[in-house]
């Protein structure tokens, strides 16, 4: 299973999608394995269409825990 710090989660107040590696992502031909910081720079949350750029990750510096948005 992924360590928190490896997921990422859209961080627009109406998505919250979390980009889980270790399941890849079908609606983008993201296979599983795939890490956050290989994705292309282009890549776009699957549901509501979000840059890379608004994505946090879940645990560590800078992540949504941190923040306290989790």
């Amino acid at each position: 299973m992924a360590d928190p710090k490896d997921m990422y989660q859209c961080q627009i107040h109406n998505c919250g999608y979390v980009y889980d590696p270790d399941k890849g992502e079908p609606k983008t031909n993201t296979p599983p394995g795939t890490a956050f910081k290989n994705l292309p720079d282009a890549w776009e949350c699957p549901f509501c269409g979000s840059s890379k750029k608004t994505f946090r990750p879940l645990a560590g510096p800078g992540s949504t825990l941190a923040e306290g948005k989790l």
